[in-house]
């Protein structure tokens, strides 16, 4: 058992480093398809132009759509279209169903990976800056002054939550100042209360599947040369240590397998989960039927230590019971918690 632990405190060192590494992804990854709805509110009388025009009388419903993508964890586009229609307060002054509509290129930062690290798949809530500009049109004015195109830019937050077996969906409330740069199309361009909006949408976002099989990025399990070098490293130190033994030990080492870098599939785990996924299944498939095998489940350092031995321990049991199931005997499956500094959420197996 001791030459078990000293492989696995090895093997820690090994995988530590890319932990936190996301996996590359196709081009046409990480795209998601929302729709959103609300209304908008002048954000000082005289945006409107009119002295009895004030904060929350003169309300306009919207609709629209969002088309985005995500290229990291923490940084993506979107491209938005809202229409809006009457003013609930002076009806249709322009005579149309849908008096005008903006279109808005924006960026979205995602403000809870940035500050706490991706973790593997979303948080339940994320905070989600999104900033832009756009085009204004304006349908069917009265008068020419009306009937404008405008330069548009929109500052606000999505107060996301997501959901779903695979955190495929997501619903936020989008509170956001949309300003007219440019007022009515004649003017000169400036960020100026005077000709803002202050709107307040909700909307569901739809994040469609990837290339990798999940809705979301995944983190790489990478392994390089350098790595393979340092695992190696510390085998021959255990060799080393097993030579110097008294000659009766070393006779009963000779009986016993040596240890390689084969021997040993690792299986890496989301934070606080113990589910195998389908990588984890496909390199436990390549331990043969009627090998003999010993596991060892560890955890981070994140939660408690009553709680990371639990998870330690489900860990090692999720992977013996699979491993049984395809014939495979398990000699031990022990959950040793954190190990040292170098401690990480997988399960090490080692194959006799």
């Amino acid at each position: 058992m001791k030459k078990l632990v000293l492989m696995f405190a090895a093997a820690l060192l090994a995988v530590s480093v890319s932990a936190q590494t996301v996996s590359e992804s196709k081009s046409s990854d990480n795209f998601y398809l929302g729709v959103n709805g609300g209304v908008i509110t002048a954000t000082h009388p005289s945006t409107m132009g009119a002295a009895n025009h004030c904060w929350l009388r003169d309300i306009t419903p919207n609709a629209g759509l969002r088309l985005g993508r995500w290229f990291t964890p923490v940084f993506g586009l979107a491209l938005e279209g809202n229409a809006y229609f009457k003013n609930l307060h002076h009806g249709n002054l322009q005579g149309t169903l849908v008096n005008s509509m903006n279109t808005s290129l924006l960026a979205t930062i995602n403000l809870s990976n940035w500050a706490g690290g991706y973790k593997g798949e979303p948080r339940c809530f994320e905070l989600i800056p999104v900033m832009g500009l756009g085009w204004g049109h304006t349908f069917g004015s009265p008068t020419k002054d009306w009937k404008a195109d405008v330069l548009t830019s929109k500052l606000g937050v999505d107060f996301a939550f997501n959901f779903g077996a695979n955190k495929e969906w997501q619903f936020y409330v989008e509170p956001s100042i949309n300003w007219a740069l440019n007022g009515n199309g004649y003017q000169g361009v400036a960020y100026n209360v005077n000709k803002s909006g202050f709107q307040l949408n909700v909307g569901f976002n739809y994040k469609f599947r990837n290339s990798n099989g999940t809705h979301n990025f995944a983190l790489a399990q990478l392994r390089d040369q350098a790595e393979v070098d340092a695992l190696n490293a510390q085998i021959n130190d255990l060799r080393g240590e097993l030579a110097k033994k008294p000659k009766e030990v070393v006779k009963e080492v000779v009986k016993t397998q040596e240890v390689q870098v084969g021997n040993l599939v690792f299986v890496t785990f989301a934070q606080g989960k113990q589910n195998l996924t389908d990588e984890a299944k496909e390199a436990l498939n390549t331990i043969a039927e009627g090998k003999h095998v010993q596991v060892v489940g560890t955890a981070s350092p994140e939660g408690s230590k009553a709680f990371n031995k639990r998870l330690s321990q489900g860990r090692a049991d999720v992977v013996a019971d699979y491993l049984r199931a395809r014939g495979v005997i398990v000699d031990e499956a022990t959950g040793k918690g954190v190990q040292g500094v170098a401690s990480n959420r997988l399960a090490i197996v080692y194959i006799k």
